[in-house]
């Protein structure tokens, strides 16, 4: 009988799965069936935000995990920015064997070259959890996006509503994506599976030491660095790349489980390690700009 394969595809902070352009279908092109979820306070307004912390991000892409982990014999992990900081921590919770984890662009550290200076006073807003929930972040040119066209695309949808992206979202859960950040800075190491981080130079959110810290701490990482592309890699300039890419390296992935020995392993996990909680403790981070997630 022949294995099943598939993958889980997370979006990012206001995002959906417009954030991972045509990830879906190259995926479904090359035979892997694919999945997504629509991440706590998205799939409505900014405003649903505000009440979300990262916890429920954790749990309800655990949730999505592990009910795909029980049908395929291999499972890809994929996300997007925020959804990448979530598929990581997932990966290194559920000791993730079956497949891969893919990072694409993940912000572990909010360090790229758009990021304003006074981008700590944030620190002292979050103190204020009231005022936080109003302070709205704007998403601005460049959007992301390096190609000028699809850039004016992404500003058009913006300018008539349409509801593939936030154009806000309140501060008060960008201080929850901070969180996540120190949970994957924990977690990173105890990921089982193999890696890959996709990473643009000139990425304006966060710069490539995010993805050498994963290469450094991950114990089996592979790192694919575009020349010529945004924060948005699924959409910008290096898309073919990325999909390419990325297929190469879920083909070479870890062989498949049996199903048996996926529900056993799942029966025997706790449901979450020490190392990647969140934790309350004021996130030690430096910045906070652009389309974060």
């Amino acid at each position: 009988m022949s294995s099943r394969t598939g993958a889980l595809l997370i979006h990012g902070l206001g995002g959906t799965q417009y954030d991972l352009g045509s990830m879906h279908k190259q995926l479904k092109l090359s035979g892997i069936e694919t999945h997504s979820l629509t991440l706590p306070g998205h799939g409505m307004t900014p405003h649903a935000l505000r009440e979300v912390r990262a916890e429920d991000w954790i749990e309800a892409a655990t949730r999505k995990y592990r009910e795909l982990a029980q049908q395929y014999d291999t499972l890809h992990v994929i996300g997007m920015c925020m959804g990448a900081l979530l598929a990581t921590i997932v990966c290194a919770r559920e000791q993730h064997r079956s497949g891969a984890l893919i990072a694409l662009a993940p912000p572990v550290y909010i360090d790229g070259w758009s990021t304003p200076w006074y981008r700590t006073l944030r620190y002292a807003i979050y103190l204020l959890p009231s005022l936080a929930s109003r302070i709205r972040v704007e998403e601005s040119h460049p959007y992301g996006i390096k190609n000028e066209s699809v850039r004016n695309v992404v500003k058009a949808k913006f300018e008539r509503g349409e509801s593939f992206h936030y154009r806000w979202v309140p501060l008060s859960c960008i201080r929850e994506v901070d969180r996540l950040r120190r949970a994957v800075r924990r977690c990173v190491a105890e990921v089982a599976c193999p890696v890959l981080v996709v990473h643009a130079r000139e990425d304006e959110l966060t710069s490539l030491r995010s993805a050498q810290f994963i290469a450094r701490q991950a114990p089996n990482a592979r790192v694919e660095v575009l020349e010529n592309s945004y924060h948005m890699v699924c959409v910008d300039n290096d898309r073919a790349q990325v999909a390419r890419t990325v297929l190469e390296f879920v083909s070479h992935a870890a062989q498949p489980r049996g199903r048996a020995d996926s529900l056993a392993s799942l029966r025997r996990r706790p449901a979450q390690t020490s190392a990647c909680y969140c934790g309350n403790e004021r996130p030690r981070v430096r910045t906070c700009a652009g389309m974060v997630g």
